[in-house]
């Protein structure tokens, strides 16, 4: 009621004017009193009358408006009709933005299909000599093939990150929820990093879990490995232990721990931190990817740290099924 009255102010405030205007005439002109109510009661009562029938249109087409605030990102078709050359303006200005934006979107969604078939057609070829440098350093066994063989394992995972990135971006993701063994997962992402266990000389404390969880057991398993990846690299000594307990699959190091005031910050794009930042070579985008994945997911992903090393905590709430049940 007050958002209508304060729309027809103006009118309210004409409709006074006019009424102490005839007021006062039919006063000097010497016209009775009584003569100069009645013609302000009806008056009145007409212009009741034809506010009453206003507000109603008033509320129908505010009831429509709001209404449309749920549509207005799919079709514009609903707008109520003008009521006069005004509104008739700003309706047609609506459905020109409208039909701006939906010619931006296609737009933007066919490059980004683009974008999309291009870096996946990328990823695929590059893969093929990744494949055979692989093969040609399997056939040697010195140190400096070692230590080539763990940079090529690297560029197999900023190919993956870029896979990963991509696909993330993309409103059509291949999530696939099932019960998996997470024992499987683990043991897919710890075959990975085998040899940077061997060559750093790192302990690895683990026993079956025998749970299966509710996941995507390939984007968990990125998830998995991009933490071990991240363990391995600021870790020099000591292991890698890894338990599962009240639905919480927890990932401890004994490495060089995150500084207190980046761990907040940790899981944010592009944030690389002191210890990034000292080693030159991280992007800040492994765990951002993570806790993209497992929102995604419905699992939560957080970190705990202090000198002693970092303890990432992957939540499985989803379910967890003990399999010795």
């Amino acid at each position: 009621m007050i958002a209508y009255l304060k729309s027809r102010i103006r009118v309210i405030a004409a409709f006074a004017l006019f009424a102490a205007v005839f007021a006062v005439v039919f006063l000097l002109g010497g016209i009775p009193l009584g003569a100069v109510g009645y013609a302000a009661a009806v008056c009145g009562a007409a212009a009741l009358a034809f506010g009453i029938v206003d507000y109603l249109k008033f509320r129908r087409k505010c009831a429509a408006l709001e209404k449309l605030k749920e549509e207005i990102t799919v079709s514009c078709d609903n707008l109520p009709e003008p009521g006069n050359a005004v509104e008739a303006g700003y309706s047609e200005l609506i459905r020109l933005l409208f039909q701006s934006r939906t010619e931006l979107e296609a737009g933007y969604e066919i490059s980004f299909a683009d974008m999309t078939d291009y870096y996946t057609m990328w990823a695929h070829q590059i893969k093929t000599p990744i494949a055979a440098m692989r093969l040609s350093l399997a056939e040697q066994d010195t140190p400096e093939s070692r230590e080539l063989s763990g940079e090529l394992m690297r560029i197999e995972q900023y190919v993956e990150m870029v896979l990963c990135y991509v696909r993330l971006e993309s409103s059509e993701t291949d999530y696939v929820i099932r019960e998996c063994s997470l024992d499987a997962v683990i043991r897919a992402a710890l075959r990975k990093f085998s040899a940077q266990f061997i060559r750093k000389k790192l302990s690895l404390n683990y026993q079956p879990l025998e749970v299966t969880v509710l996941t995507d057991e390939k984007w968990l398993l990125f998830v998995i490995s991009q933490v071990l990846s991240n363990s391995l690299k600021y870790t020099r000594s000591g292991g890698i232990t890894i338990t599962f307990e009240n639905n919480i699959l927890k990932l401890r190091d004994t490495g060089i721990g995150i500084a207190p005031e980046d761990l907040p910050r940790i899981f944010e794009k592009g944030y690389t931190g002191c210890n990034g930042r000292s080693d030159m070579k991280a992007s800040g985008i492994g765990l951002y990817l993570c806790r993209r994945i497992c929102r995604a997911l419905g699992h939560t992903i957080t970190a705990e740290s202090d000198k002693t090393g970092t303890v990432i905590e992957i939540g499985l709430a989803r379910k967890a099924v003990d399999l010795r049940d």
